[in-house]
């Protein structure tokens, strides 16, 4: 089915917020700022946005979710068949790359939101911990295929998801990829695989 010229305009909306968040915070992101980065009328953010910037931001993190998730997908489906922590060890790849790539410019907009915004709008506290809980699942569901229980492999997703969001957040500070390929060798050996990593 041909995207319409509607959803095309509400999809460059969506992006401009997520990319124009990871450079600049939620807070630092203006509505007029979204519009011309977007290149659209400013009179198709309200009406593809009638809610205003909240709900322009839940778009963005559930964009943020979407992306990550497809890339979980990819390094999980990349041939041959891996153990956790090399897909694991993929992921963190990608994502250090994608960091060096913006000059360490562009975080996840999921933990800014949620930081900034966590606290203030019960909607986009909803939308980060719907984010947090897309990406915990297919790596809980990954471990119990590779042998883990599936009683310890929540807990265990969830450790990775935490560790690798902060390892992003450190890389970032610190402009270095160093904490994320010290994430990916501590996951490596929590996740009984030696050969992940950041190459």
């Amino acid at each position: 089915m041909k995207e319409t010229k509607g959803a095309r305009t509400r999809a460059r909306l969506v992006g401009s917020m997520l990319e124009l968040i990871q450079r600049n915070g939620y807070s630092g992101t203006g509505l007029n700022t979204v519009v011309e980065h977007a290149g659209a009328p400013k009179g198709s953010l309200y009406f593809h946005f009638p809610q205003g910037k909240e709900a322009l931001g839940a778009g963005a993190v559930e964009l943020a979710a979407s992306r990550f998730g497809a890339l979980f997908a990819d390094a999980e489906a990349e041939s041959p068949p891996a153990s956790a922590g090399v897909v694991v060890g993929r992921v963190i790849a990608a994502l250090a790359e994608m960091l060096e790539g913006s000059d360490f410019q562009l975080g996840c907009p999921v933990s800014v939101v949620t930081l900034e915004m966590g606290g203030h709008s019960e909607r986009l506290r909803e939308a980060c911990a719907d984010a947090f809980e897309s990406w915990t699942v297919p790596v809980a569901e990954l471990l119990v295929a590779r042998g883990r229980p599936r009683a310890a492999a929540r807990g265990l997703a969830t450790a990775v998801v935490s560790m690798v969001e902060g390892a992003v957040i450190m890389s970032r500070a610190r402009r270095s990829t160093e904490p994320l390929r010290d994430a990916a060798e501590a996951l490596s050996v929590l996740l009984d695989d030696s050969a992940g990593g950041v190459r």
